[in-house]
């Protein structure tokens, strides 16, 4: 039996490079600061075990976030506040994510396609330029933004550990998180 605060899912989606990875580490650092459970679920990551089997076109995205949805389902139900950081360029793929989860926030890392190229440590975005990389998210297969997300996060404007305050003043502002002491 679960004791404990509730639990809620945190989901960051945005291009790729928007800043979703960072913003959930600092998300991490702040709420462990609080005294809460937390796992930063990253996209990248678990597609190294848990989604190695999968490709990148929409059928297995979709395949990928429904595990992570339900790895945040769990983890949700005991308390812990699973942050999730993945692209999710899908619509209905947030939407099976919240359906199945319930206790669901949206966050959308609002940053342009070409602050993101711009900031691609990786090189993804100029090999998919180049023709070597194909359904590239942004380049040459669709981010749907979301259309009513919970919080919009000004990626351009604010720094990660700013923008990481500022989901966290969201929370406690909608009744997710107690305001901090």
């Amino acid at each position: 039996m679960n004791r404990g605060p509730q639990g809620f899912c945190i989901w960051l989606t945005g291009l790729p490079s928007a800043g979703k990875t960072t913003i959930g580490k600092a998300l991490v650092e702040r709420l462990e600061g609080r005294g809460r459970y937390t796992e930063l679920l990253d996209g990248d990551e678990i597609r190294k075990g848990l989604s190695s089997d999968l490709g990148f076109d929409r059928a297995s995205r979709e395949a990928h976030a429904g595990r992570v949805s339900y790895v945040a389902k769990v983890l949700a139900r005991n308390g812990s506040i699973p942050i999730v950081a993945l692209i999710s360029p899908y619509r209905t793929s947030r939407a099976k994510a919240r359906s199945e989860i319930g206790r669901f926030v949206e966050v959308y890392v609002n940053t342009p396609l070409t602050v993101c190229e711009e900031r691609d440590v990786k090189g993804l975005y100029k090999k998919a330029r180049a023709g070597q990389i194909k359904e590239m998210t942004g380049v040459d297969d669709p981010y749907e933004a979301p259309e009513h997300p919970e919080i919009v996060v000004d990626a351009v404007r604010m720094k990660p550990a700013d923008s990481a305050e500022f989901i966290l003043h969201e929370l406690e502002r909608q009744g997710w998180l107690p305001a901090a002491a």
